[in-house]
Parts: C-alpha cells; sequence; structure tokens
C-alpha cells in the first residue's frame, strides 16, 4: 500500500503559516523549521537541518527528485526584521488580505517565495523528475546572510550540490544577475580620559574619530566619480556611517568611541582598498599624534561582516534558464544584496527571481500582491516542466 499523500495547501495558506511564526532575526526561528520538516516529511521528502553553534536556529535542506547533485536549488531565508518602531494597522504576524493584497511581516521578503516553493512541492513529486530540485531554507540573511555559510559549505560533502540555483529574494519575479556587496566595519578608537579643563593631558577619542569619518567621506565622494553602472540605483558605490557611539561625560575627555561603517559595492571594487585606505590614513594622520600625549592609544579597524558583489557570467545557464521560465528577454541589476554570490563563489552559479517588490519589504504593513505569488507557481511549475525534460 502507497503512503497517503501529504497536505495540499494554497500558497496563500502556506504563507499564513510561515508569517505566523515570528523569526525576526534576533529570535529563533526553529518552530517555522519544524514545520517545513514536518510538512516535506509528509510529502515523503526527507530534509536536513544544519543547525547554529548555539543550537537557536537552523537552516534546511531537502531533495526532491534524484538523490544526487545537479539540479537547481530553490534559495530563501526565514529570517525577518524587526517590527518594532513601525506603525502597524493589523497584527504583523497574522496575514491580512485586503483587495488583492498580502499583508504580514516577511510576506515580500521573503516568506513568500517559500511558501510557494512549499506548494510546489505535492506538483514536484508527482512528476518523474530527471534532474533534483532542492530546498534551501536559510536564517540570518538579513544579518549578514550568516545561516546560509554553514549550509553552502555542506555541499557537495554531506549535502548535493546543486548545479545552480535560484534565490527567491523579491525582484517582481524580474531576473536579476548582478547586485552590489554589503560589507561591514566597526572601528573602535581608544584615547586617553582627562578632565575636560585639562584636555591637553587626555585623548579625545571622538576627536580622531570624526576624523577618520572625514575620510571616510573623502573617499565616498572619490566613489561617486568612478565608472558609473547605469544598471544600479544609484549607480555607484556607496558608503555610509551607520552608528556612532562615544563620550561619557561632558566634562571628561572621551577614552572610547565606536563607530561602523558599510559600502554597498558594485560588482568589481574590491573593499580591501577601503579598508587598506583608511589603515593608511590613522597611521599615518592619527595614530602619532595620539600615541604623542598618551603611548596606549589605539585605533582598531576589523571588518565584521561581507557579502560579494554579485554578477553572473554572460553565459550563465541559471540565468538563461530563468528568462526562459520567466518568458522574458532582458536582466537587471540590484542594489540589495543576496547570497546569491556565496553560492557562486561556491561553484554553484546563480541568479535572484522571486515574488513581491524590495519597496515593500522591511515597511510597515509590507505586502505582496496575490498575482505575485501566482506568477511565482507559474515559474515554479515550468521548473518542473524543465526537471521532467
Amino acid at each position: 500500500m502507497s503512503a497517503a499523500p501529504g497536505p495540499i495547501y494554497t500558497p496563500v495558506e502556506l504563507l499564513a503559516r510561515l508569517v505566523s511564526f515570528d523569526t525576526t532575526s534576533s529570535k529563533n526561528n526553529l518552530g517555522l523549521i519544524a514545520f517545513v520538516e514536518d510538512y516535506l516529511a509528509q510529502h515523503g521528502v526527507a530534509s536536513r537541518r544544519i543547525v547554529s553553534s548555539d543550537g537557536q536556529k537552523a537552516s534546511l535542506y531537502a531533495t526532491i527528485g534524484p538523490a544526487d547533485e545537479g539540479g537547481v536549488a530553490l534559495s530563501g531565508h526565514t529570517d525577518v526584521v524587526p517590527v518594532e518602531g513601525q506603525q502597524w494597522t493589523s497584527d504583523p504576524f497574522t496575514l491580512r488580505a485586503d483587495d488583492g493584497k498580502l499583508y504580514a511581516r516577511g510576506s515580500a521578503d521573503m516568506k513568500g517565495f517559500l511558501a510557494a516553493a512549499l506548494a510546489a512541492v505535492p506538483d514536484y513529486k508527482t512528476r518523474r523528475l530527471n534532474k533534483p530540485i532542492h530546498l534551501a531554507f536559510s536564517y540570518d540573511e538579513e544579518v549578514g546572510c550568516i545561516g546560509v555559510r554553514p549550509m553552502i559549505a555542506e555541499l557537495g560533502k554531506d549535502l548535493p550540490k546543486p548545479r545552480m540555483v535560484i534565490v527567491g529574494e523579491p525582484t517582481s519575479m524580474r531576473v536579476v544577475d548582478a547586485h552590489k556587496g554589503p560589507v561591514r566595519w566597526q572601528v573602535d578608537v581608544k584615547g586617553r580620559a582627562a578632565h575636560s579643563s585639562m584636555a591637553h593631558l587626555g585623548v579625545n577619542a571622538v576627536t580622531y574619530a570624526t576624523r577618520l569619518i572625514s575620510e571616510l567621506e573623502r573617499i565616498e565622494e572619490e566613489l561617486k566619480q568612478r565608472v558609473l553602472d547605469v544598471r544600479f540605483e544609484p549607480p555607484y558605490s556607496t558608503l555610509q556611517v551607520t552608528t556612532i557611539e562615544g563620550g561619557t561625560a561632558t566634562n571628561i575627555v572621551p577614552v572610547a568611541c565606536t563607530f561602523v561603517f558599510d559600502i554597498r559595492a558594485l560588482p568589481g571594487l574590491e573593499p580591501d582598498e577601503i579598508e587598506t585606505r583608511l589603515r593608511r590614513y590613522a597611521e599615518k594622520r592619527c595614530l602619532p599624534e595620539m600615541h604623542a600625549i598618551a603611548p596606549e592609544a589605539d585605533i582598531h579597524i576589523e571588518r565584521v561582516n561581507a557579502v560579494p558583489p554579485f554578477g553572473a557570467e554572460r553565459t550563465s545557464e541559471v540565468v538563461a534558464l530563468a528568462l526562459k521560465l520567466t518568458g522574458q528577454n532582458e536582466t537587471y541589476g540590484v542594489s540589495y544584496g543576496t547570497e546569491a554570490g556565496l553560492f557562486q563563489e561556491a561553484g554553484a552559479p546563480a541568479v535572484v527571481c522571486g515574488p513581491g517588490s524590495i519597496a515593500q519589504a522591511h515597511t510597515a504593513d509590507e505586502w505582496i500582491d496575490e498575482s505575485q505569488i501566482a506568477q511565482c507557481m507559474l515559474f515554479l511549475d515550468r521548473l518542473g516542466d524543465w526537471a521532467e525534460g
């Protein structure tokens, strides 16, 4: 006797289940992962968890069809950004439908894609797939593509390596073959405290931090003058100081100051050159003055996260496949980052294509249009045809 078929849900029903799990990056995602595991198991699809070092989060990898390498992986992240400080008109973790729009945190970014991929599983199970379709669901993408990295490290080892990867970030189902790469640094400036009336005896960490920030502003202006890529908005690499903290009281020369800056690098820009220039400025223009008063003074520059810029090869097989599945003949570039570059560096060429608009991502009353879900389902159905052929 064959096993009873698993439950059949529409993608909207699955989206309602997925958004009900509060998987904000600061929290765990294990409830959602358990739900997906159980759903896949009921359809006879085995999956494997790749658990974080603290055991609080997990990625999930599953294969439908031939249990070997090759085929296509559908990649998406399970985490979402916080809702705190935003004015929502309904519960952000309860799906609300209104005039063709589906409202909830993560509806566009990017549980809509995950729901569509899961809704396609029963159909894939009925097909005679000659090429596997893999599901690669990760965690902590929103804070630096953290969770996908251990999973990628297992590809070709304990996990079958896909021939190609489709990252389902919200692109309005347009085919994206290039994106910028976010790289983040933290700078810690250590000075010497003194009474503010005897400022000459101290080293003001805030003052030297502002000098370093001024150098970053000069670098930013130079980046705007470099070769532009009109496929991106804006068409140049951007650099921003995003947080700064220093000082303890108005009558104390600040002993410490910390700031964070990031760059959104165009494909082809080497982030090392930014770091090298800032280090050179610190060593030549700041530290000698600081050490003259306080030998213990220091400037520590650390790269805390990097997601590589992504640019598909001109002859990319997966880009050609995505264009065929969408019925399009044009590709696009975007300014936000994804895990596509990480997969590509690991030898699995990638493309970005998914339902929903990035304009709705991270906003209050985030939404996705139901028509986008329908387009994604058609895309996935055509992918099933390709995997059969």
